[in-house]
């Protein structure tokens, strides 16, 4: 069997854990694997490259994706469908795996309806996909995070500051929530759920007088859409109306792309070995259009289709059980 594997979409820390898994379970069964370059693009652009055992060396310890990766519009045209489905056949390519997220997935979809055995592995550190607990990145974006508000929380004491951190999350909360609670913020505020943000302002200015001058806010980057310019962002509105509204020394940090990047943590490495692993076996037994996920603590493997349909919700008690602790 000739087995394709590309990274697309966002960068994840583990990515490269999955990559090495993909490629060594392969070579086991006897497969040869070509690595796609730059995503869904390096299909239709020809960057593709056979892949042994050393191509895939010492890369557990190495964030991002060492297949790069790109969004690609000319993918979404039927021209550039056809050029893809050429270049596999030519190669004789007859399974892929997609690592990415939701965007991915439905790539991962097109390419299975084009006659190809395709397998999906959830690899985004907004944790946003459907049927599986953990998306790779995600453990390490959060541990990323809790540095950062480690190292605010510092600063915040130390001058009597109120520090509105905002974190990744366009459309989801799940970051937010994570650090959130186990980070001690006094609120996080997530596109899906209602705040009033006139309420914490009362509350901060409460605290203030009983003798807590410092807090931290996380704002999930979505919260007030997608912004054109860095004063227009969430993290910014929230500080900034915070500011005006209690007359709190009022400090933004945003957070961006440094949540992408970095060494990954132990479980975002086990969750790309067991995933890459789970996808590679699919493919010999002749599975297609599935999505490795991680469900109570074991692998479990679904439809793409229902990957791609299943809306993921976060967990409310977490939420509520931060701002309980937080005692704000």
């Amino acid at each position: 069997m000739k087995i394709g594997i590309l990274t697309s979409g966002g960068d994840a820390p583990g990515m490269n854990a999955a990559i090495r898994a993909v490629v060594r379970k392969a070579l086991y069964h006897d497969c040869q694997v070509y690595g796609i370059k730059k995503g869904f693009e390096g299909i239709i652009s020809g960057e593709i490259i056979p892949m042994n055992s050393r191509s895939v060396g010492d890369i557990l310890q190495r964030g991002g994706t060492i297949l790069q990766s790109a969004r690609s519009d000319e993918f979404m045209t039927s021209e550039g469908r056809r050029k893809a489905k050429q270049a596999l056949s030519d190669l004789g390519i007859n399974g892929l795996v997609v690592i990415g997220g939701g965007g991915s997935l439905q790539g991962a979809q097109v390419i299975a309806n084009m006659g190809f055995q395709t397998v999906g592995i959830p690899a985004t550190i907004d944790n946003d996909i459907g049927c599986t607990d953990y998306s790779i990145g995600f453990d390490t974006a959060v541990n990323t995070v809790l540095e950062a508000m480690n190292k605010i929380r510092d600063t915040a004491f130390s001058h009597n500051r109120v520090y509105v951190v905002e974190v990744m999350g366009k459309n989801s909360g799940f970051i937010a929530v994570a650090a959130g609670l186990t980070g001690g913020a006094e609120a996080i505020l997530i596109p899906e759920i209602s705040f009033d943000l006139d309420e914490i302002c009362r509350q901060l200015h409460k605290h203030a007088q009983l003798g807590k001058a410092h807090s931290i806010i996380l704002v999930a980057e979505g919260l007030y859409g997608d912004p054109k310019e860095i004063e227009e962002s969430s993290g910014f509105k929230v500080g900034n109306y915070i500011r005006n509204q209690t007359g709190c020394d009022t400090r933004i940090t945003v957070l961006g792309h440094i949540q992408r990047g970095g060494t990954p943590t132990f479980f975002d490495r086990k969750l790309g070995a067991l995933m890459g692993a789970e996808a590679v076996e699919l493919l010999i037994n002749g599975a297609t259009e599935k999505m490795v996920g991680f469900v109570g603590n074991r692998i479990q493997v679904c439809d793409i289709k229902t990957a791609i349909k299943t809306k993921k919700t976060i967990d409310y008690g977490e939420l509520e059980l931060s701002h309980i602790m937080a005692g704000l």
